[in-house]
Parts: C-alpha cells; sequence; structure tokens
C-alpha cells in the first residue's frame, strides 16, 4: 500500500507547482499593467514620439537684417558665400573620428589639418578658443571662403567626404562704408549655444540650433529684432529615409533691420582723427616718466545735444570684425584677447573708466553753487593750497588772484575748488561727522549730473563709473581692509604707506579725499558717454538724455517701421542763470583759456565751440588725457590714456571732428558743400516698395578729405603738449594740472584705469 494521492503528486510536488502559477500569473500580471500603462496611459504620448520617427526637418535659415547708418548705408549685411562645413555625427561614425576626411579636406582648402580640427572640436572649460561652442549636431563652418573650384571638388568626390558640404549661404557681412568700421558698436555674431536654446525654448523668441546670435553690440541689442524667424519643413519619410510626402511647412520669416543714428562718414572721420592723435602722442616726450607717451588707448563720442542720439562713437584699438564670420582663427582669436592685446573687443567709449581730471570741475562748480557760494563771488586763486603739513599747488604756481566760479571753470584753477571742497568738508564735520550732519553736496551732486550708474545707452556691458562717496568709501575699505592691514606699513613705499592709511581710516571721509575728488581726480571714474550726456546736457539748457543709436526697426518688407524715440533722463540741477554762466565759461576756454592754442581761428562768431580740458594722473601710469566740448548741435569727447594733457593730445583732432561736421576749412572759413553734417539728421531713409532702402554711396574717403581742407591751419601740427600764447595772461595753461615730484595728497589713492 503506498501513500501517493490518486494525482500522482507528491504534496512538495503540488507546492511547486502552486509557487509556479503564482509566480506565472503575477508576471502575466505586470505584463498586462505595463502594457495598459504604454498602450492606454501614456498611449497617446508615445503614439506622437513614434510619428517623429518618420518625420525628418529640414531647416531653411533666416536671413538676418541689416544694420543700417542714419542714411541708409549698410553698416552690417549679409553675402552669399561658399560655406564648406562640417557634421560632427556624420564624423564620429568613421573609425578615425573623421580625422583622416578632415587632414583631405585641409588639403583641398590649403589649410593646416589641426586648423581645420580645431574648428570642429567642441568647446568647454578646458578648450581653448578656436573651438565650436554651437550645438553639436548642427553643421559646423569649417570656412566660409571656399573657392568654385575648391567647392566642385568636394562635391564630386562626396564618397571621400562624408559629412562635409560646400553650398552658398548668406553669411553677415560687416561693410566698412567710407573706410569706417565701428567694430565694437556692431559686435559680432558666433552660433547659438544648446544652453541658450533651452533657455529661450519657453520665451516668445525660441532659438533654432541653425541660429547664429549676437555676442555684443547692436548685434546682441537687437538681436530678437534682427535675427528674423527660420523656416522649418518637416517630410514624412519611410524606414529607408525615402521622402514619401510632406507634412507641415513654416516659412522663414526674414529680420528686420536696424536703422541707427550713427553717420558712416562722421564714424570715419572719429575713428581716423583718434587713430592719428594716438599715433601723434607717441611721438611726445614725457618728461615726468622719461619715456615717449604710450598712448595705449582711446575714446571718443558724437552725439547729438536735443536727443541723445549717437553720430559716432570710435573705441581703440580696434579690430576688424569680419574676423569673426565663418569661426575665428587661433591666431585672430589671441590678437584679440591676448595679454599683448590691448583687448580691442572692450568699447572703452561705455566700458573704459578713468578719472576724469578737470573735465569733473563742472560737476563741482554746480555742487558749489548748490552749496550756497555765489557765481560771481571772489575765490582766491593762489599758487599753492595748505592743509596739515600738505601743499596742493595750482599748475605751475599760476596765481590769479580772486576770481568767480566761471573764470575758475575757464583757468581750471586747482586751489579754488580745493578751497570750496575742504570749506565743505569742514561743514560737514570733518573726519568724524555727527549723524546726520553730512550735506556732501558735492557727492551728492556728482549723482545728481547721472554719474556713479549707467546712462542707459542701448549696448549691452555699460560700466558705471564710480562717485566715491561715503557709502562707496565704507563698503570698499569692508572688502578690502585685510589686505590693506596685512600689507600697509607706516614707514614703508608709497604704496604701503597707503595700505597702512586705509587700514586705519580707509572707510572714513578724509580731508585730502575731498580735496582731491573736487578735481576730479582720487577714486573718481567716468566714462567718455557719461561725459557726453553731460556736456550735452549743459549745450541743449540742463536735459540729459539716455543715449540712443537704434533709431528705427523696419521690417524685411519695409511695410512696418517702429521708430526707436528719444529717451529723456533728467534735469541737470543747476538754474538757467548758472548755465549761462558755464556756456559763457566754456566759451572763454576756446578762445582764451586753457584749449586756445588748438583751437585758433575758429570761426567763433558763426560755429560758437565750448571746451572743458583735463589731465587726470592714474598711480603707475602716464597722464589721462580729456577734451570735453560742445555746439549747439552736438557734444564731443575725447579721451587718451597715457597721452599728456587734454588739449595737447586731443585737440587737434576734435577740432578736425567738428571742421567735418560743420565744413569749416583750414583758414577758418566754412564750405557748406563740404559739410557732412552741419545739422543732425532728422528723417529715416527712404524705404522702396519692395521694402529695400535707399543709400548713398560714399565717394573717396572722407577722412582724407578732412585732412585735406585743414592744410592751412596753423594750430595743425603743433608740439602736442606745448601751449601756445596769447595776450591773454590764461593762454599758458595747458591744464597738466600735477606737477612732477610734487608731495602726495592727503587721503589719496591712485587707481589703475
Amino acid at each position: 500500500m503506498t501513500n501517493i494521492p490518486e494525482t500522482g503528486r507528491t504534496p512538495r510536488v503540488q507546492t511547486r507547482l502552486v509557487v509556479i502559477q503564482i509566480l506565472v500569473l503575477s508576471l502575466l500580471g505586470t505584463l498586462g499593467g505595463r502594457l495598459w500603462y504604454l498602450q492606454i496611459r501614456e498611449g497617446a504620448e508615445y503614439q506622437k514620439e513614434a510619428s517623429g520617427n518618420h518625420v525628418q526637418q529640414v531647416v531653411e535659415p533666416a536671413v538676418r537684417g541689416d544694420i543700417l547708418d542714419a542714411r541708409g548705408v549698410p553698416l552690417a549685411d549679409n553675402e552669399t558665400r561658399l560655406v564648406v562645413s562640417a557634421s560632427r555625427t556624420d564624423l564620429l561614425k568613421q573609425k578615425d573620428d573623421g580625422k583622416a576626411v578632415l587632414a583631405k579636406l585641409a588639403d583641398v582648402l590649403g589649410m593646416k589639418p589641426e586648423e581645420v580640427e580645431q574648428k570642429v572640436r567642441l568647446c568647454d572649460a578646458k578648450t581653448p578658443q578656436p573651438c565650436w561652442n554651437g550645438s553639436p549636431y548642427q553643421p559646423i563652418p569649417i570656412t566660409d571662403e571656399a573657392t568654385p573650384k575648391q567647392a566642385l571638388q568636394i562635391r564630386e568626390r562626396a564618397e571621400d567626404f562624408p559629412g562635409i558640404t560646400a553650398e552658398p549661404e548668406a553669411v553677415r557681412r560687416y561693410a566698412a562704408p567710407g573706410k569706417s568700421n565701428a567694430a565694437q558698436v556692431l559686435g559680432y555674431l558666433s552660433p547659438v549655444t544648446d544652453a541658450e536654446i533651452q533657455k529661450a525654448k519657453d520665451t516668445d523668441s525660441p532659438y533654432l540650433r541653425s541660429d547664429m546670435v549676437g555676442r555684443s553690440g547692436l548685434e546682441r541689442q537687437y538681436d530678437k529684432e534682427l535675427r528674423g524667424k527660420a523656416g522649418v519643413t518637416r517630410y514624412e519619410v519611410d524606414n529607408l529615409g525615402r521622402v514619401i510626402g510632406k507634412a507641415k511647412a513654416d516659412p522663414a520669416e526674414a529680420g528686420s533691420n536696424l536703422v541707427t543714428s550713427i553717420d558712416s562718414r562722421v564714424q570715419r572721420v572719429a575713428e581716423y582723427e583718434l587713430d592719428k592723435a594716438m599715433k601723434a602722442a607717441r611721438q611726445q616726450f614725457d618728461k615726468i616718466t622719461g619715456e615717449n607717451y604710450k598712448a595705449d588707448s582711446g575714446a571718443v563720442v558724437v552725439m547729438e545735444a536735443k536727443t541723445g542720439r549717437i553720430v559716432a562713437m570710435a573705441s581703440a584699438p580696434t579690430y576688424d570684425p569680419n574676423v569673426w564670420v565663418g569661426g575665428i582663427s587661433a591666431k585672430d582669436y589671441k590678437a584679440l584677447t591676448g595679454k599683448n592685446s590691448d583687448y580691442p573687443l572692450l568699447n572703452r567709449a561705455i566700458q573704459g573708466q578713468a578719472a576724469p581730471g578737470s573735465t569733473f570741475k563742472v560737476v563741482s562748480t554746480a555742487a558749489a553753487v548748490q552749496a550756497g557760494y555765489e557765481w560771481d563771488g571772489g575765490y582766491p586763486c593762489t599758487s599753492s593750497y595748505s592743509v596739515g603739513g600738505q601743499v596742493f599747488k595750482n599748475f605751475e604756481g599760476e596765481s590769479f588772484g580772486p576770481i568767480s566760479l566761471g573764470r575758475a571753470l575757464e583757468v581750471s584753477c586747482d586751489t579754488v575748488f580745493y578751497g570750496l571742497a575742504d570749506r565743505e568738508w569742514k561743514k560737514d564735520g570733518g573726519i568724524n561727522p555727527k549723524k546726520g550732519q553730512p550735506k556732501d553736496w558735492f557727492f551728492k551732486t556728482a549723482h545728481q549730473f547721472g554719474l556713479g550708474k549707467e546712462t542707459g545707452v542701448d549696448l549691452p556691458n555699460e560700466v558705471t563709473g564710480r562717485v566715491p562717496d561715503r557709502q562707496w568709501k565704507l563698503d570698499y575699505w569692508k572688502a578690502n581692509k585685510d589686505a590693506w592691514c596685512k600689507s600697509g606699513k607706516k614707514d614703508g613705499s608709497y604704496v604701503e604707506k597707503i595700505a597702512y592709511e586705509n587700514c586705519l581710516e580707509g572707510n572714513k571721509m578724509r580731508e585730502g579725499d575731498e580735496i582731491n575728488y573736487s578735481i576730479g581726480q582720487g577714486d573718481t571714474l567716468v566714462t567718455p558717454i557719461q561725459e557726453a550726456v553731460i556736456y550735452g546736457a549743459v549745450a541743449n539748457g540742463g536735459t540729459m538724455y539716455h543715449p540712443t543709436i537704434g533709431k528705427a526697426v523696419i521690417s524685411a518688407d519695409g511695410k512696418t517701421v517702429t521708430p526707436i524715440a528719444p529717451r529723456k533722463a533728467g534735469r541737470l540741477p543747476v538754474s538757467q542763470a548758472t548755465l549761462k554762466g558755464m556756456d559763457d565759461a566754456f566759451a572763454g576756454v576756446i578762445t582764451r583759456g586753457t584749449a586756445a592754442w588748438k583751437f585758433g581761428g575758429w570761426p567763433q562768431d558763426k560755429i560758437p565751440l565750448h571746451a572743458k580740458t583735463g589731465t587726470a594722473e592714474v598711480y603707475g601710469k602716464q597722464t589721462t588725457g580729456w577734451l570735453a566740448t560742445y555746439t549747439k548741435d552736438y557734444s564731443v569727447i575725447m579721451t587718451i590714456a597715457q597721452a599728456g594733457t587734454g588739449s595737447g593730445s586731443s585737440g587737434e583732432a576734435v577740432r578736425n571732428i567738428y571742421s567735418a561736421l560743420y565744413g569749416v576749412q583750414g583758414d577758418g572759413s566754412i564750405d557748406q558743400k563740404k559739410a557732412l553734417l552741419p545739422e543732425p539728421q532728422k528723417g529715416l531713409p527712404k524705404v522702396r516698395t519692395d521694402g529695400t532702402i535707399a543709400a548713398p554711396k560714399i565717394v573717396g574717403d572722407p577722412a582724407k578729405d578732412v585732412e585735406a581742407s585743414q592744410k592751412n591751419n596753423a594750430t595743425n601740427g603743433d608740439d602736442q603738449q606745448t601751449p601756445a600764447t596769447s595776450p591773454s595772461p590764461t593762454t599758458n595753461n595747458s591744464n597738466t594740472r600735477r606737477r612732477p615730484h610734487r608731495p602726495r595728497r592727503r587721503g589719496s589713492r591712485r587707481m589703475p584705469a
């Protein structure tokens, strides 16, 4: 007899079968649940993704809009070139990651293999330029200067060049009309990055992988308007990639055109005169340093006084923006960013900041009036001013006796402003004022003049300059106290002594700080565009404007015109009577003051010109020259670093810019036919019915024409740093405010500019 059940299964076998059944049912349940999830709950989403597997997109880049000058002359446009590009996706399918293909391509294009390889490598933190900073899935341009013969070789031997294309494409061109450059104003383009695509995907202006975007200047500021919208055509394909139909097509929309207030002829003159002035300064000997002036950088701004529109803006050193088109080479990139490059990518008109020297006295004068000092009061212009054992000398020990504020501006008398600032410092409680006691008129007025903040010009990356008031000193002291206390020595070198003083009381407004500040020295920093706004406001009766370069945006078809109106920024904190006094004083600078030796023979009765010269000390460097000028129509500001006095380094150049604007000849006569812009351009260029914009041709070189017209000017070619003499006792003042070997002013810190 057996105990085996009739089924023939033992209990142990039955248990195993039950377990197996449970496992099978569990697996079936899991599979069914997953199937329900994929087919029912997420079915629509996966169906959408699957449909994309048989749809291919073809992107048609939008034609970027032109950047035009005020008369419609193209500053930046597009031209068709043969572009050779490489697809990283196809190259990486090769056994050697495409190295052999790129070597053959380099041979055809007459380039070095490593140069071609650098073009297609991806940028990252460890990879220097040149490299590709765009999407790795977008064709990478190798060159946009291929010849028809080279393109034909590549296309006929396609099997030898997998992943390589040679196609005609519209590429950016910076036209340089009349030899004008405007590199820093225009900016440049480079491919969009994946990070930018992700950031912009939910905005009203998303990017495609094929997009080129503005990286600086107007190209960046107005990128959205200029870029347009790329066209996308979607094709249905089978599993072999063959097109079986068109799913959807979105046509490309060309970018709008930007009309600017820049006049390319005046721009050329400004650039040429700045460059010529810098070269001339380098031929002059600096008695203080015992070597020629270096004149290593500079800027000039020409602005409409009544609107704030920029007519010309030049920065030196400069560069050719076309080097960015088609990808920049290693050699060119180093020339733009290397330690010995002087950094030409900087727009020094809005990003260069330096102590303003005596051009700042327009602020100090307004501050004195606000503090209650009479315009016509008698303020002692002595040869020196003593404070606590320190002697602050006037230029060359000059002494004019008691003079008015207007006369102090005209002869640029330092000691008048020393005395006013010192009196206000004492009224405010000295170095330890009581809470709420300081009125700080000299600092408050600077802020009211718009200093210490951006002007709002329509260019990216503008800097603010600096007003070294009490709050700034406190913040700066907190940030640097530890370093000062560590390096400072009571009896050390000049720098160590300054660090020692700053460690002890750098958070306080010292007597020497305010005295130094009153003549635009010490920690004060301004930009050329800020000075253009200030002196333009003096010219127009007191209204400050946000500077603007964009004048209008015009759609590609010409049917929509969007004007960019001037924007007021406020008013100068001065009365009309004070403005009149300043105006007379600045006119006197031209006729008998510190700039007279450079403006002899100017038709002042027909075109009244006004100016203020300035020369600023910079620790460890040669002096920086400033020349701030204006007429009823324009303000023109020029500054050159390490070039000596303002009138000496910039006087001739600024005069020639005005001569170009108004048609003034070398003998002082006026030829209206040769005037480039005797009054600001008011209207917009004519738009034709097909949307194109009419533009006059620039014949010849405007800068050379002006130079030829000035041959009879007796002041041109004078010694850059030696003022002319005249019967007025003030005209020997060439506005070099500091004396070599002069004792250091108490509380002064010279800041590198």
